[in-house]
């Protein structure tokens, strides 16, 4: 046999095959170096996005123009923008969430990486992940190709994780630490932020552990934070906002040309027809302007920014023709007038703001009316025991010592600024010196702090460790102070009506014993002002004993 007619066939096929497996490694081997695309978010949406008849009201084909105010949000998503942290407060109907999805899926098709989307629960996770994940890659066909069929049994592609070529997206509750903290990640999109809890596990706010997942990717990183606003000083999408550059949508009168930003104050409604008042020309804008009005505007800075960061506010006033209308919000505004419970969510909903109680204080002069004469450090004859209110800033710690008598009345009795970095234990040193602090009473005797109530809200687990050391009453000397304890208790700020002590929760699930007392700052406030418009309650020796 002549050995060439056996040698070259097999020569051929190993170099045909190993030609093959080099182009397949040298394709991957581009498609990892290949850096992330320039196509923005919005063209990508345009392209390439198909909504779901399941979550949109009008599916088919995504259309920027339709949202134009959405087309600056989605670009700064983008790799090319240095933005790397959005923040949008907003109202109902504007497409906060489909635009965050949009995100998502230019992310697996252009610029894969680690990605984490947080909703306010598990189930929420659960929920949007079969609602609008599923289906915005089961409607896209530049997705289908590289994320793996539910159908498969892939294990890459689950409820709550979807692998993909070069990243993968996770998906979980605000509720879980142990899903916050899973994984590192370049992309992170929190939606809802404000229905998210406080405190999470005795770790801290769910915002700042999952943001810590980004730490790797400092220069590279995207945060989406969105979320219709709820109860003012305690919404987590405006202090957002109000640390950003708290950017506005102004639209162009189509009269006079004038620019303005949508406001609730312009809206003008007159025998079933509304229209808006221009605050340059004072004509009356019909909303078949609005379309228009939208494809002209632009997003206007009203604060310093810090060039990585950038907030925008948008209400429901800008919602697109056809979908939430100024009369509809006309006639929702018009019921809270004899349901005044309906005006949170009209505040919340339609307007985008937060919402704060109308509140019945008293008038000042009836304030001032109630002063008393006595010197600071002393404890007032009627006062029958001492509290203690901290709270924590960067550099500081304050603490106010107040003395309670009967009648829920209360004398300031002392306050302390200590100033210090309260990442070092010398500043939490002269806060230990506070509460082992005794005070001297009218009537001679001297009275300790009984119980001391340190707010969470800020260096969470400095406060724990703090408080984990007086978790257990910790009982004083002699005389009077033998019959009270010094106890310390970490609190937290609750949005919630119902009670103005909720329950308890466990703060450290390996040292039992440590709890953080849930306060309602609404009821509180509310309580407060019903107080202080009672009767002043006279002073009476005989109260103490």
């Amino acid at each position: 046999m002549n050995m060439s007619e056996n040698f070259y066939p097999k020569a051929e096929t190993f170099l045909t095959e190993n030609f093959e497996a080099a182009s397949y490694i040298e394709d991957e081997f581009f498609k990892g170096v290949e850096p992330d695309s320039y196509m923005s978010v919005s063209d990508w949406a345009d392209e390439y996005r198909v909504l779901s008849s399941k979550s949109a009201s009008e599916p088919g084909r995504w259309r920027t123009a339709r949202t134009p105010y959405l087309r600056e949000i989605m670009d700064n998503l983008s790799p090319k923008s240095p933005i790397q942290k959005v923040i949008f407060m907003k109202g109902a109907q504007i497409g906060g969430t489909e635009c965050g999805n949009n995100w998502l899926g230019y992310i697996m098709h252009k610029a894969p990486g680690p990605i984490m989307a947080v909703s306010p629960t598990v189930e929420m996770a659960k929920r949007n992940s079969r609602q609008r994940i599923d289906p915005l890659i089961e409607n896209c066909p530049a997705l289908k190709g590289i994320v793996s069929s539910p159908r498969a049994r892939d294990k890459g592609n689950t409820m709550l994780s979807k692998d993909f070529q070069g990243g993968g997206v996770v998906m979980t509750g605000a509720n879980s630490a142990v899903g916050l903290r899973s994984m590192p990640v370049r992309y992170l999109f929190m939606d809802e932020i404000d229905g998210y809890p406080q405190d999470i596990d005795g770790e801290g706010d769910p915002i700042l552990l999952a943001e810590r997942r980004t730490a790797t990717f400092s220069k590279r990183k995207k945060i989406f934070l969105v979320s219709t606003p709820t109860i003012k000083g305690l919404s987590n999408i405006e202090r957002e906002f109000e640390n950003s550059d708290k950017r506005y949508y102004f639209v162009p009168c189509p009269y006079c040309g004038g620019f303005q930003k949508l406001e609730w104050a312009q809206i003008r409604a007159e025998d079933g027809n509304v229209a808006y008042e221009c605050v340059h020309c004072g004509k009356l804008i019909g909303e078949h302007y609005k379309t228009q009005m939208l494809a002209n505007g632009h997003w206007q800075a009203t604060a310093p920014s810090d060039g990585l960061t950038a907030g925008y506010h948008l209400s429901s006033l800008y919602s697109p023709v056809g979908w939430l209308s100024w009369k509809e919000c006309v006639d929702i505004f018009e019921k809270t007038k004899t349901n005044p419970s309906l005006t949170q969510g009209f505040r919340n909903t339609i307007l985008g703001e937060t919402y704060e109680a109308e509140s019945d204080a008293p008038e000042w002069q009836r304030l001032y009316e109630k002063r008393e004469t006595y010197p600071i450090g002393t404890i007032p004859m009627s006062g029958l025991f001492l509290t203690a209110g901290v709270d924590i800033q960067k550099d500081r710690i304050e603490c106010e010592v107040v003395a309670w008598g009967r009648n829920k009345q209360s004398w300031s009795v002392e306050y302390f600024v200590l100033d210090g970095d309260t990442a070092k234990p010398e500043v939490w040193k002269q806060l230990e010196n506070v509460l082992n602090l005794d005070y001297p009473h009218e009537s001679g005797i001297t009275l300790p702090i009984r119980v001391m109530c340190v707010d969470s809200g800020y260096a969470t687990q400095d406060v724990y460790s703090f408080v984990r050391q007086f978790s257990q009453a910790v009982w004083g000397g002699g005389g009077a102070k033998a019959s009270q304890p010094r106890t310390v208790v970490a609190i937290k700020g609750q949005s919630r009506d119902t009670a103005m002590l909720l329950s308890t929760s466990k703060a450290d699930t390996k040292k039992k014993g440590l709890k953080v007392w849930n306060i309602s700052g609404p009821v509180i406030k509310t309580e407060l002002y019903r107080w202080l418009k009672m009767e002043r309650v006279g002073e009476d020796a005989s109260n103490f004993g």
